[in-house]
């Protein structure tokens, strides 16, 4: 994402060119946006956190102290003295991650409009970036659509939006940043548990110099967060390292990855544009289901219907796309704006950052890089 990040919880100043996809990485949730996002912003604690000294909350505990539970915990887990004493050892907390964090936006009434969003950041230049890394990895792209049924242009959307194909992943260290914020205790649970796979990751062999992503903790090509990083992230290369931190093809296939476990249909498309009837009322086709994640952003979408039950209604798509496939209708900008018919695969996008304003623009950068 390059530029401001909207997401329908508010307005999120994406100013990290990152998965966040945005140029300058300060101010916003990583890929992990949808992990966080998800997550209430107290602690899941039996005992209180933190405790409040005036107007004030700080930690009941001391940084040492905590980062000695921590090691612990690590311990428990299997990792090994030698990592946790590197790992550990020295660090201080960083207050401006505290600031970052508490500086995120309370939820907005009326989401902006998407337009001016899409228009920003899926513009020439990103679009132009893309292809040219499109040609320049097309020798190891069939491999990856075969083994993961995911399209490459859409792994290339999500590249390009989380750090503009790998220009920027972010400076701030990830050991203080997420010992930071579990310390300070409002999502204690999270970022603790983040801190420990960083520590894994490290036993298994990343070198400590790697570590370095946004202020939430992501990092790499495509802003993994560590617990995802263990779990999801592939040898792309075949050169027996999980290399997120500088090579193409392990962070495409890791992209392909998560989205395969995520749940990505192979054949269809995220979504199509469509033309809508003349007087067409989309608010007539707006869904009942409540989302238990991400609420607001999934209530903005319609009803699910086959296309050819959007088709007798006269929705027409604009490009190809199976009449047996079940789409929801989003029309963001409301009557005599885009609108569009999103399929399963779109809610997969979602799942790699809960925004429609995120979401839509990797569908329709994916689809200009494969034009």
């Amino acid at each position: 994402m390059h530029g401001d990040h909207f997401q329908e919880r508010g307005i999120v100043p994406d100013l990290q060119a990152m998965t966040f996809a945005s140029k300058l990485r300060s101010l916003r949730f990583p890929l992990f946006a949808t992990a966080l996002a998800a997550v209430p912003m107290v602690s899941s604690d039996a005992q209180p956190v933190v405790q409040n000294i005036g107007s004030q909350a700080v930690p009941a505990q001391s940084f040492e102290s905590y980062l000695q539970t921590v090691g612990a915990r690590a311990r428990r887990e299997g990792v090994s003295e030698a990592t946790i004493s590197r790992v550990l050892t020295g660090l201080t907390p960083n207050q401006r991650v505290v600031e970052l964090d508490s500086a995120q936006p309370s939820r907005a009434t009326t989401p902006p409009p998407v337009g001016p969003y899409i228009a920003q950041h899926v513009g020439p230049s990103i679009i132009a970036r893309g292809r040219s890394r499109y040609a320049e990895l097309s020798g190891i792209i069939p491999a990856i659509e075969r083994r993961y049924g995911v399209p490459a242009p859409v792994l290339f959307a999500i590249w390009g939006h989380e750090t503009n194909y790998g220009s920027y992943v972010g400076d701030f260290d990830l050991a203080r940043s997420l010992a930071t914020l579990a310390w300070e205790g409002r999502r204690r649970s999270l970022f603790e548990g983040e801190l420990i796979a960083l520590l894994k990751m490290v036993d298994q062999g990343v070198p400590t110099s790697r570590l370095k992503g946004s202020w939430a903790g992501a990092f790499g090509y495509p802003q993994f967060l560590p617990s995802v990083y263990l779990r999801l992230a592939v040898d792309g290369d075949g050169n027996g390292t999980r290399d997120i931190f500088t090579s193409p093809a392990d962070t495409i296939a890791s992209i392909a990855n998560y989205f395969r476990d995520s749940g990505w249909r192979p054949g269809q498309p995220w979504g199509v544009r469509v033309s809508l009837p003349a007087g067409f009322d989309a608010n007539a086709y707006a869904s009942k289901l409540a989302a238990p994640t991400c609420d607001r952003v999934h209530a903005r979408h319609g009803q699910w219907k086959s296309i050819s039950e959007w088709r007798a209604l006269g929705v027409t798509p604009q490009s190809a796309i199976g009449n047996d496939v079940l789409a929801s209708l989003f029309q963001p900008d409301g009557p005599g704006t885009p609108a569009y018919l999103l399929t399963g695969n779109y809610r997969v996008i979602l799942q790699y950052n809960c925004s429609n304003y995120y979401a839509l623009s990797v569908g329709l950068l994916a689809d200009e890089i494969a034009r």
